[in-house]
């Protein structure tokens, strides 16, 4: 028999916020958490702007010996998945621990120690490279340290598939509770990428916005002056349970994770299929699989980076897969406001898609000032808008050609 699957609980550190509350109030404001760059001297760069993450310790969430051996991208997904554990009210050592899994998304993983250690091999030279740069720099080393921690012995994988990685880790997740292989799954993404190498790297493909001068009105996803994305950073985390695990144990049930669709435009390494097929039949298949009908849908947390090829190519898709309906839905892009986490995004999104179910309210576009004639839905511009959701889609598209759409919808006894 299918389970059905909901989420109990919630972990994010983010730019405009860590811990879901102050994220939330920060996103109905229509706060930007897009600033110049304070980690390190970026005037060389085309790009010098970003998504830092803000009054973040991670000693607020471990052991000094713990922080010392980690990347930042695994302090930021420990803290989200200590956050989210402590909202669902799980109590570890009361969960079958052999069917409790981990399983995230991270798109570049530990970067920045590979930075760092690159320039200790030139500087000092091999002798003086950490024996722990192998472990910090994996990508699937946040999952691993998650489930040693608190001793979850079930699945434990992580997706790289650039920025759909915790939208396809989320989806996963659920399939592995619906086929009854697991109780509870963490999961999610984290991402650390505000780094000189990484910067340059994106910064030489063009893909960056270069509006240095107003870094808060530098994503603007969907108008007409958008001129690529914003790099952020965080990490987001879910816990799913089945519903009958969550109600054996009386837990407060924020929304059911019920669809998930997969796909590849198998068109280019970077570039999204201008039609926006791959991301239509994702969307396509998130729905089948929930068993929702297009009108059923009353939001859509948007890809939407800022891109000018994206942005298209998303609406297009929306368009071909809701036909007139797509002109009802309410559509935002909230990495106008957090920026772009890359392998984290879903994970983030996935939380506003929840958040806005449950709370009536959902999160603006902003900077939409001179819309795109060719992006002509409803992208909530500006301001939030309280309405009712009951079904709402995050979408991810990744470098590659990867797509990733996942389907919550408001839980009902």
């Amino acid at each position: 028999m299918v389970k059905k699957v909901v989420v109990t609980g919630l972990g994010v550190v983010s730019p405009v916020g860590t811990g879901v509350d102050k994220f939330w109030q920060s996103l109905l404001e229509g706060k930007s958490g897009i600033n110049r760059i304070t980690r390190f001297d970026a005037s060389d760069l085309a790009t010098q702007i970003a998504g830092e993450v803000k009054d973040f310790d991670p000693l607020d969430f471990l052991d000094k010996k713990e922080v010392r051996r980690m990347d930042r991208y695994t302090h930021y997904g420990m803290a989200a998945a200590k956050m989210a554990i402590e909202d669902a009210g799980l109590d570890p050592e009361k969960l079958d621990k052999d069917r409790v899994g981990v399983l995230l998304g991270s798109g570049v993983g530990g970067i920045e120690t590979v930075e760092e250690q690159a320039r200790i091999l030139m500087a000092k030279g091999p002798g003086r490279i950490s024996p722990f740069f192998v472990p910090m720099m994996i990508a699937n080393i946040c999952g691993a340290y998650i489930a040693i921690n608190y001793g979850f012995r079930g699945p434990n994988t992580t997706t790289v598939t650039a920025c759909a990685s915790a939208s396809n880790a989320i989806g996963e997740a659920m399939r592995l509770i619906k086929n009854g292989e697991c109780d509870v799954v963490i999961t999610g993404g984290a991402e650390a990428p505000i780094i000189p190498l990484a910067m340059a790297g994106f910064c030489s493909m063009k893909a960056m916005s270069t509006r240095n001068e107003e870094p808060e009105k530098a994503s603007r996803p969907f108008d007409k002056e958008r001129d690529g994305f914003v790099m952020g950073e965080g990490a987001g985390v879910l816990i799913l349970e089945s519903l009958e695990h969550a109600q054996k144990r009386g837990a407060k049930i924020y929304a059911e994770l019920s669809g998930y669709g997969v796909t590849c435009d198998a068109y280019h390494i970077t570039a999204p299929d201008p039609d926006g097929i791959g991301a239509a039949r994702a969307m396509e298949l998130a729905m089948r699989e929930a068993g929702v009908e297009p009108e059923d849908v009353q939001y859509i947390n948007a890809h939407g980076t800022s891109t000018p090829l994206g942005d298209i190519g998303e609406t297009k898709a929306i368009k071909k897969v809701f036909g007139e309906h797509a002109y009802k839905l309410a559509v935002s892009s909230t990495k106008s406001m957090t920026g772009h986490l890359l392998g984290a995004a879903g994970g983030i999104e996935a939380a506003i898609c929840i958040l806005a179910i449950q709370k009536g309210q959902v999160p603006p576009t902003i900077n939409l000032e001179n819309p795109d004639p060719e992006c002509d839905l409803d992208y909530v511009p500006n301001k939030a808008k309280e309405m009712e959701v009951r079904v709402a889609l995050s979408n991810s598209f990744g470098f590659g050609g990867h797509n990733g759409t996942i389907l919550f919808n408001k839980f009902e006894e």
